[in-house]
């Protein structure tokens, strides 16, 4: 098994009840399980379109699907829960985006391991320290690169739980 990391994210609609759904659907995949799960956090939207805040969260996963059958199984996720792409950076009942898988290293047109935008976003620098298990990443402390994304401040935690 390789153990691998989910970031979540909602602003649409019950924004719990779909974190906690894409859980659900992922745990009842056979080949994969849910180990850890960070704590929610409330965030600012990235990007220029405007719209209501976010829960986010990262889930760490034991699974053996190799990248791309674990990408179509979060896409399959995010269609069961209505994800809509109509704006780049717009609203979404669910966002499921893969951002580490072991040390796999993957750059197809269609994805890419580690996820290209990880250390430029404190909404999931900040969940993923919750949950990972090592000390750095890209040769530096989670730590050093939150504060490098310079928007760590649009990033709190929830009073919603799991």
């Amino acid at each position: 098994m390789t153990v691998g990391y989910l970031a979540l994210g909602s602003n649409l609609g019950d924004r719990l009840e779909n974190l906690k759904a894409a859980v659900a659907f992922l745990n009842q995949e056979s080949r994969m399980v849910v180990t850890k799960k960070s704590l929610i956090y409330e965030t600012k939207p990235y990007g220029d379109v405007p719209q209501d805040n976010y829960l986010n969260a990262v889930i760490q996963i034991d699974t053996d699907y190799a990248p791309q059958e674990l990408l179509v199984v979060t896409q399959t996720v995010e269609k069961k829960l209505k994800r809509e792409r109509l704006i780049r950076w717009g609203p979404r009942t669910i966002d499921i985006d893969i951002l580490l898988l072991g040390q796999q290293i993957v750059t197809e047109p269609d994805l890419v391991i580690p996820h290209q935008e990880i250390a430029k976003r404190s909404f999931v620098l900040i969940p993923l320290k919750d949950v990972y298990v090592g000390k750095t990443l890209f040769s530096q402390s989670l730590e050093k690169l939150i504060d490098q994304t310079g928007n760590k401040n649009e990033v709190w935690i929830s009073g919603e739980s799991w």
